[in-house]
């Protein structure tokens, strides 16, 4: 049972929360769009020493741009297939892939194979930025036809997720959560599943709500929308949706907590 967020405030849950590992649309935004809100939590959280780590299902041009211009430590951009360090400009792949052009073309017949079951569906704009998933939106599309959608991919061997806004063929492997782990391994290695935070709204940040992985998690109230079809659900939720429900979580972080560690040398340099 999906606990209240004041309830990790009586008890304390937050304390010691070093970095907070958030999904974007519908978590970080208010009807798609960014707020001053949002900065201002962004910047208390910064104060504090506590570190944000975006992992999205947005394309890795989008991607490059927000870890580029928010204050936070990075962001995995499609549903963890890559990876941008915002201090060092550097891009990691999570996704391992041999051929682009020929993973790229799979990808594609895959997308074919849906359009002659759904023909209503077509490709998301930023989709022909894209390097390790494909894309569609998901205007137009019940709760059945995407659980379809889902069978589809897997008797073709691919992976498929969907947010608020796009649905996601993918490889089987690549999930947000897997991205993170590796992520994690290779610049907080030092850090318990205790002292991070997974933040999310919508199907594709489930893996993020595994409490085997990732003890500690939230999701914003809009969340609910979902509750049915999830596997996973997260520890805590907020009674705010969307940003102002990140902004309730930022502002418990903000009033609770401990001492906070250095950041890695790799990701400071």
């Amino acid at each position: 049972m999906i606990k209240a967020i004041t309830e990790a405030q009586n008890n304390n849950s937050f304390n010691n929360i070093q970095l907070i590992a958030t999904d974007m649309d519908g978590t970080l935004t208010k009807n798609g769009k960014f707020t001053s809100d949002l900065i201002s939590a962004l910047e208390t959280l910064k104060h504090k020493n506590i570190d944000v780590l975006i992992v999205t299902g947005r394309s890795a041009c989008w991607v490059q741009t927000i870890a580029n211009y928010l204050p936070i430590i990075g962001a995995i951009a499609e549903n963890g297939g890559l990876f941008y360090n915002n201090q060092t400009n550097h891009c990691q792949f999570l996704t391992q892939i041999q051929d682009l052009a020929t993973y790229r073309q799979k990808l594609s017949s895959v997308f074919k194979l849906l359009q002659q079951q759904f023909p209503q569906i077509s490709e998301s704009e930023d989709n022909r930025f894209r390097i390790t998933d494909w894309t569609f939106d998901i205007e137009n599309l019940t709760a059945s036809q995407l659980t379809e959608i889902t069978a589809i991919c897997q008797q073709a061997g691919w992976g498929f997720t969907y947010s608020t806004v796009q649905c996601h063929i993918k490889t089987l492997e690549q999930d947000k959560a897997l991205g993170l782990q590796s992520v994690l391994n290779d610049y907080f290695p030092k850090l318990t599943s205790k002292e991070i935070v997974t933040v999310g709204d919508s199907p594709n940040d489930e893996s993020l709500f595994n409490q085997n992985l990732f003890p500690v998690s939230v999701g914003v109230a809009n969340i609910l929308d979902y509750g049915d079809r999830l596997k996973y659900q997260p520890t805590y939720i907020t009674s705010k949706a969307e940003v102002a429900g990140f902004c309730e979580l930022a502002d418990i972080l903000r009033k609770q907590g401990t001492d906070v560690v250095k950041i890695p040398q790799e990701i400071r340099d």
